[in-house]
């Protein structure tokens, strides 16, 4: 489990520590502050460490590799064109740091920067890499998109962030034989899609409705196509066996009752084990997990973004009423307040 991430001069942070729940981490904050940010640079570092520990495992090769394999990594997920993108304006030097329960996965990536826009890249050498990479969810669903996507990204320059690969490389995973107990997640998210979600031989995903006949993915709404999704990677064991889901606005595209559906899921996912990290601007999912955290006293962690002049503030508690500043709030107390005074005023 991921306990904590340093951040310094990197993109919108200057100095930052992170601190995270084993079970559901919820970040919250307007556009710009970093959200999504937040989320890659976590995901980058991790698969790049994992990448870097098969490599050397495999290929023979020494840790002179290192620096390179985590600057593409970090190149690819972000889609910079280059490594100056990814640093604090104001800053000439940047890090990253990686603490988790089990001390001897713990590293940091430090990041100079020169004048003449030269960047060093030097990973610290932990004790041990990651087994298994974590899982990235983008606000789109890739469904649609998977089939042939894989071999085409790896063979062409494709202008795509490559967590969709990633993702997709998951997709093809067959489905388990016992879903275990996870299959109790499965059931409801089916009920709602009115099928099951099934791989065909063509490479195409189809959701397989109870009365024999099939419905292609491109003619579902891209809301039941996020939740095809999040069904298909229960299903065939990959989000259990990663371990560690990244989620960006898992909301998007959902109505309300399909985003009570969603916190549900996300939350009997932290309870079985799965470490969850969101970025969100949902209001109503925000509170829906406050909700469900507090009935079962699941460990979940709120960490707020907000601009404050050309700086961002950062808050985080355990608890949704810790956070002073959530602009999701903010704008619908001012909402209800100009409602209030059409009716009234």
């Amino acid at each position: 489990m991921l306990k904590k991430m340093l951040v310094q001069g990197f993109t919108v942070f200057k100095d930052e520590v992170f601190e995270f729940s084993p079970a559901v981490n919820i970040i919250v904050g307007e556009n710009s502050v970093g959200k999504t940010h937040l989320l890659k640079l976590a995901y980058a570092l991790m698969t790049a460490n994992q990448d870097l520990g098969v490599k050397l495992a495999l290929n023979n090769q020494d840790e002179s590799i290192a620096g390179s394999v985590f600057s593409q990594k970090l190149l690819a997920v972000f889609r910079a064109k280059s490594l100056p993108e990814l640093f604090n304006r104001y800053e000439m030097d940047a890090m990253a740091g990686l603490a988790f329960d089990n001390s001897g996965l713990n590293f940091k990536l430090s990041l100079k920067r020169f004048d003449d826009g030269a960047v060093v890249v030097t990973p610290s050498k932990p004790a041990n890499h990651l087994i298994s990479k974590p899982i990235y969810f983008p606000t789109r669903e890739l469904l649609t998109i998977y089939p042939g996507f894989v071999a085409l990204y790896n063979a062409r320059f494709l202008q795509f962030e490559e967590t969709w690969r990633d993702t997709c490389d998951y997709l093809g995973v067959p489905l388990l034989k016992d879903s275990g107990m996870f299959a109790g997640l499965i059931a409801p998210l089916e009920a709602a899609l009115g099928g099951k979600v099934v791989l065909e031989s063509n490479g195409e995903f189809y959701l397989q409705l109870p009365n024999g006949s099939k419905l292609s993915m491109p003619m579902m709404a891209e809301g039941y196509r996020k939740l095809a999704m999040l069904a298909h990677l229960i299903a065939n064991g990959m989000i259990a066996a990663q371990g560690c889901l990244f989620w960006d606005e898992p909301e998007a595209n959902l109505n309300p009752r399909l985003i009570r559906l969603v916190a549900r899921v996300i939350h009997d996912l932290g309870k079985n084990g799965v470490q969850i990290f969101i970025a969100s601007h949902s209001f109503f999912l925000l509170k829906e997990l406050d909700l469900l955290a507090r009935q079962d006293t699941l460990a979940q962690r709120f960490i707020g973004l907000s601009r404050q002049g050309n700086d961002v503030l950062v808050e985080q508690a355990d608890k949704l009423s810790g956070l002073e500043h959530v602009v999701a709030l903010d704008e619908e107390l001012a909402q209800y307040d100009r409602e209030m005074d059409l009716a009234y005023g």
